[in-house]
C-alpha cells in the first residue's frame, strides 16, 4: 500500500520535462496573486490556443460543433472552459474544478489613516489565515479601484525590484513578554493586521500629514481620491517571486499554491488533450476559501447558466437536458491537501497521509470531525479512477486531512456532487498550507498534470 516517490522512476528526460512545468507554473504564479489577474492570465492563454468567448459567440449566433473551444468569464474572477467532445453533452462532460483565490489580507472600505506620524491602511483577514505570520514580511498591493465615473484602476505595487513595498509591525522580544503569553491565535489581533504605508509628512501640511502625502501620491500616480477606496477590491499579499527551494530544486515555495497549484494543473491538462468524446471542462472559481459563497462563488448559478448556453449553441438545450448532462458528468475537485509534515508528525496519520514526490493525492473525503461537510466519493467511482491513473502511468496517493479530530476543511467537491454527478477530491501535496509561503514538489506537479489529462480523455461512468 505504500506509495514509491515518483522521483526514483524519473531518466533525465522525464526530470527535463518536470523542470519545463514548474518553471511555466511558477511564472504563472507571479503573474496571478489574485483572482483577477489569474483570469487574466488564463484567458490571455487559452485565446492563444484557440477558445473563443461565449458571449461573442451567443451574440453571433453560432453554433459549436466536436473540438470547439470556448470559455466564459464572471465579473473577472471566475473563468470556465469547454472543449466540445463528440458525444452529446447530455450524455455528460469530464469536469475538472479549482479555486483561485487564497488567504490573503483585503483592504476595508474606510482603511487610511494617520497614528504616531505613521500612514496605515487598515485590513480585513480573508480565509483561514494565521495572523501572527503575516507580521514583518515584505507585502505587495494588488487590485482595482473603480472610480464613479466608471474608470477602473488597476493597482500592483510591491513586485519589481523598484517598487516599495509595505509592512505590519510587530513588538520587538524585549518587550514582549505578556504578548508572548498569549495563545497563537490572540498573538496578533485581526485589527493589529493593519498595514505601514508611508511616515513622510507633507511639507506645509499640520494635521495628519503624513497621509495628506500618501493622498498626493495616490492622486499624481492613479488620479484616485480617499473616497475611491469605497468602490475598491485591494488585496495585501507577500511581495516576491516563486521560487525553486532545495539544494535539489526539487520543491517550489510561493504564495498563493492552495488552490493555484490544481488551477494551473488543469489548465494546462485543458490545453493539452486532444479530440475527446465527452466534452472536457475546467473551473476554475473564486470564494472557495470562505464558503464558495457569492456570485462569483461555486455555490451560484455562474456555472449551471453557462452550461445551459453552451448546449443552446449545441442545439441540444432543453431544461430536462442540462440536468441530465449535469447529473451524467465526473468532477475532479481539485485542490490542494495537507503534506505530511515530520516536524508536526503528531497531527498526521501516517497510513493514510499525503507525502512529498508520491505524486497526486485523492481524498475519497474531506470534512472535519465525523466527515461532516464532506462529499465522500463513492466507491465504483474511485476504482474506476484508480484504474485510470494506472493505466496512464500516473503516480498517486490516497490520503485525509490529518488525524480523525485533529481538524478538517472542505472543497468545492460537495457543491457539484448537488446535482447527482460523480465527484472525488484530488490534487497536490502542500507543506504550511495557508501560510504566506506554501512548498510544494516539482514531482507531484508534473504527476498531477498528468493525471488531468487521463481523466478528460478517459473517465466516462
Amino acid at each position: 500500500m505504500e506509495r514509491k516517490n515518483a522521483w526514483k522512476e524519473y531518466d533525465e528526460q522525464k526530470v527535463a520535462a518536470v523542470d519545463a512545468l514548474a518553471r511555466e507554473y511558477m511564472d504563472f504564479l507571479d503573474h496571478g496573486k489574485t483572482e483577477r489577474e489569474c483570469v487574466d492570465t488564463v484567458v490571455n492563454m487559452v485565446e492563444k490556443e484557440g477558445y473563443r468567448e461565449l458571449a461573442a459567440l451567443v451574440k453571433e449566433g453560432a453554433k459549436l460543433s466536436a473540438g470547439d473551444k470556448v470559455y466564459a468569464v464572471l465579473m473577472n474572477k471566475t473563468i470556465v472552459l469547454f472543449q466540445m467532445g463528440t458525444k452529446p453533452m447530455a450524455e455528460g462532460m469530464n469536469i475538472l474544478g479549482a479555486h483561485i483565490d487564497s488567504p490573503r489580507l483585503d483592504i476595508k472600505q474606510n482603511p487610511l489613516y494617520e497614528e504616531a506620524d505613521f500612514a496605515l491602511l487598515d485590513t480585513h483577514y480573508y480565509g483561514g489565515v494565521k495572523k501572527y505570520q503575516w507580521v514583518t514580511l515584505p507585502l505587495s498591493l494588488h487590485g482595482v479601484v473603480a472610480k464613479k465615473d466608471g474608470t477602473i484602476v488597476e493597482v500592483n505595487v510591491g513586485e519589481n525590484e523598484e517598487d516599495p513595498v509595505f509592512f505590519i509591525s510587530d513588538l520587538l522580544p524585549h518587550l514582549a513578554h505578556e504578548q508572548m503569553e498569549k495563545k497563537a491565535s490572540k498573538v496578533i489581533e485581526g485589527e493589529a493586521l493593519d498595514i505601514i504605508i508611508g511616515s513622510r509628512p507633507l511639507a506645509g501640511e499640520e494635521k495628519d500629514a503624513v497621509k495628506a502625502g500618501v493622498l498626493k501620491l495616490l492622486k499624481e500616480s492613479y488620479d484616485i481620491e480617499e473616497e475611491d477606496f469605497i468602490s475598491a477590491e485591494l488585496e495585501v499579499v507577500p511581495a516576491g517571486k516563486a521560487r525553486e527551494a532545495g539544494f535539489d530544486r526539487s520543491m517550489i515555495l510561493s504564495y498563493g499554491q492552495d488552490d493555484r497549484v490544481c488551477a494551473y494543473t488543469s489548465l494546462k491538462a485543458m490545453l493539452e488533450i486532444g479530440q475527446t468524446e465527452r466534452t472536457a471542462c475546467c473551473i476554475l472559481v473564486d470564494k472557495e476559501e470562505i464558503g464558495s459563497v457569492g456570485a462569483t462563488g461555486m455555490r451560484s448559478r455562474f456555472f449551471e447558466n453557462t452550461v445551459a448556453e453552451v448546449m443552446a449553441l449545441t442545439g441540444e438545450y432543453t431544461e430536462l437536458n442540462v440536468r441530465r448532462c449535469l447529473a451524467a458528468s465526473n468532477m475532479l475537485s481539485s485542490d490542494v491537501s495537507a503534506a505530511f509534515d515530520p516536524s508536526h508528525a503528531s497531527a498526521f496519520e501516517k497510513k493514510n497521509a499525503a507525502f512529498f514526490g508520491r505524486g497526486m493525492v485523492f481524498n475519497k473525503f474531506t470534512g472535519s470531525g465525523g466527515k461532516g461537510g464532506s462529499n465522500d466519493a463513492n466507491a465504483e467511482f474511485v476504482a474506476h479512477i484508480r484504474a485510470i491513473m494506472e493505466g496512464a502511468g500516473v503516480a498517486y496517493q490516497t490520503a485525509e486531512l490529518g488525524k480523525v479530530d485533529v481538524g478538517g476543511g472542505g472543497t468545492i467537491a460537495y457543491v457539484l456532487a448537488l446535482y447527482g454527478m460523480q465527484v472525488i477530491d484530488c490534487g497536490i501535496a502542500v507543506l504550511s498550507m495557508h501560510a504566506p509561503w506554501e512548498a510544494t514538489s516539482k514531482a507531484d506537479i508534473y504527476e498531477t498534470k498528468c493525471g488531468y489529462v487521463a481523466f478528460l480523455e478517459k473517465a466516462c461512468m
